[in-house]
């Protein structure tokens, strides 16, 4: 069973639907009450199912969730209940509540729109706290979405664990997904080379720009040292899926290197190994 979750305007509905095309039966807007009576019905049922659980559900009940979820995952560990989690910047989800004219469901008289969209952070703080995979839409089509989402099951079902290296840039916000992050700010920085600030940190012109000093090797060696260390301990703990975020200012240059060097050393131990270049156009 996969339960999705997230904030009103973040893609809920696309992920039922995509779900709906890879052969899932969805249901939308169960109440949370009914899902012990689901999760032991499906083993009777002969495809896969997606439940989605949002504002609309008995949101008195979301604090139940955490417990509800970790008693799924007793019943059949082999084929564990997961959550998705969606969400968004307010400012984007505002723009689409906007753009679509629709109202937010918790909207009512004397209430703003942003403060109905924290009252529902808070509400679905559970059910975030739950989430196996959470994904931030902010900067993602339809069709991003859908091709995450469909990343993300091919993975879940999979019994290697995926580990998967996000450069970012800290002036657009921490991925929401992020496990451990690293913040290389502290580098020299080819932005303020006017011959450099056109390419970005998969160029050869920043490769070499950034390898001639010293605390960039020091920082690369001293990071892997300790994911080499630690990532079986992580991967070890009931995770399939670890992100790593390596951010600096921008996501373009610094972030974008570094990245890409530690993937490259990873890669050995970890073929499977997903990069991601968030703020990186095209990519």
């Amino acid at each position: 069973m996969i339960i999705i979750s997230g904030l009103s305007g973040a893609g809920k509905t696309v992920a039922l639907h995509t779900l709906e095309d890879l052969g899932y039966y969805c249901i939308d807007n169960l109440p949370i009450t009914l899902l012990p009576a689901l999760y032991k019905e499906q083993q009777n049922i002969d495809v896969p199912i997606a439940v989605g659980i949002d504002i609309r559900s008995q949101t008195s009940n979301t604090k139940t969730i955490p417990q509800l979820i970790a008693s799924f995952k007793k019943q059949d560990p082999a084929n564990p209940a997961r959550v998705l989690f969606l969400t968004a910047k307010n400012s984007v989800l505002i723009k689409r509540f906007s753009e679509s004219r629709r109202k937010h469901p918790l909207s009512m008289q004397g209430i703003t729109l942003t403060d109905a969209i924290e009252k529902e952070k808070k509400v679905l703080s559970p059910l975030l706290l739950s989430a196996d995979y959470r994904i931030d839409t902010s900067a993602l089509n339809i069709y991003e979405l859908k091709s995450r989402i469909t990343d993300w099951l091919s993975i879940a079902n999979d019994t290697i664990p995926v580990i998967t290296l996000e450069s970012f840039g800290f002036k657009y916000g921490v991925p929401i997904d992020a496990d451990l992050v690293y913040d290389v700010r502290f580098l020299p920085n080819p932005y303020w080379d006017s011959s450099l600030r056109h390419f970005n940190g998969k160029d050869e012109a920043i490769q070499t720009y950034l390898s001639q000093f010293d605390v960039t090797h020091d920082f690369a060696n001293d990071t892997l040292a300790y994911l080499k260390k630690w990532l079986p301990t992580y991967l070890q703990s009931s995770r399939s899926y670890l992100t790593i975020a390596v951010g600096c200012t921008g996501g373009k240059h610094r972030s974008v290197f570094m990245t890409e060097t530690l993937a490259k050393a990873l890669r050995i131990d970890y073929p499977k190994l997903n990069l991601r270049h968030r703020d990186l156009p095209d990519h």
